[in-house]
This record gives C-alpha cells, structure tokens and sequence, in this order.
C-alpha cells in the first residue's frame, strides 16, 4: 500500500509530452518521499512514465488504465 498523494493533477486531454513535463513539474513541488497522481488520457504515457521514472530517478508507485483513464503515482526520490 502506499501513503495518500500529496498532489492530485488530472491531465485527460493532453498529448505527449505535456502530461510528462506535468508530472515532472508537480513532483519538483513536492518533498522527498511524498508522492504526486496523475489522471492522464494518452496512451503515450504507460511507457513516456516509467521511462522518465527511470532517468530523473523518482520511483514509479503506480500505473494503472481502467478503460481509457490512467492512474499513475510517483514517488519523489531525489
């Protein structure tokens, strides 16, 4: 289980690279540990996510679709 996202941003609508630049400004708002979800509608995003996770070393905590919606949290850990 994780702890409850100290920002919420619903980004539906917005196409690539919008939602990635997004989510990377909101988790820079947030402190080391705390995490940041996102509703996001573009499917670029389950592998724009976990790729920009992997270089800005923050740590993907969810990714998740139900229907055409993805849930996505990241944690803040740098």
């Amino acid at each position: 289980m994780f702890d409850t996202p100290i920002k919420s941003i619903d980004l539906k609508g917005m196409r690539c690279p919008l939602p990635v630049i997004k989510i990377s400004r909101a988790v820079k708002e947030v402190n080391i540990g705390q995490t940041v979800e996102a509703f996001v509608t573009d499917p670029a995003i389950s592998a724009d996510v976990p790729a920009w996770c992997r270089t800005s070393g923050n740590e993907l905590v969810k990714l998740e679709k139900v229907n055409d919606l993805y849930h996505i949290i990241v944690r803040r850990s740098r």
